[in-house]
């Protein structure tokens, strides 16, 4: 059974956050999906992550291509994860359901913490996910580096 982390952006945006808990995920072994709410938004973040330079190069794709399957990182606003993704990571309030991280190795829900409306729905996800019994943890770069303040399960 998965679990569900929360990553509360201050420090950096998302397409700095995003590559490097990709990259993890990858060298552990594991097929990623990023879904997100906004097809146009997941357009820019592909070209973002098409710009990180050789040395940090993230095999990826945006969904709707004939090779999804075969994708070891999708981006997608579908609830189905084709690229058979064990780590899910959810952008811009993209929802994500308890059962969801039941089946997957890990879930994570990056958010803006200096967006009013993105933080309340972050909160919102980690009232649902909780209460639904899976097990989560809360992370911050409030002080420049990222901190666990607060686990549930």
């Amino acid at each position: 059974m998965g679990h569900a982390m929360f990553y509360h952006l201050t420090q950096k945006p998302l397409e700095v956050t995003l590559p490097l808990l990709v990259d993890k995920a990858l060298r552990a072994g594991l097929r990623v999906a990023v879904r997100g709410t906004d097809r146009a938004r997941l357009e820019w973040l592909d070209d973002r992550l098409w710009l990180l330079g050789d040395e940090s190069f993230l095999p990826h794709g945006l969904a709707g291509g004939p090779h999804d399957a075969d994708q070891p990182v999708l981006l997608t606003t579908e609830a189905t994860l084709p690229n058979a993704a064990r780590y899910l990571v959810s952008v811009d309030g993209a929802g994500i359901e308890a059962n969801e991280v039941a089946a997957l190795d890990r879930a994570c829900i990056l958010f803006d913490g200096n967006n009013p409306a993105a933080l309340e729905r972050a909160r919102a996800q980690w009232r649902a996910l909780t209460g639904a019994g899976v097990k989560a943890q809360y992370w911050s770069e409030d002080s420049g580096r990222w901190q666990m303040k607060a686990e549930s399960g």
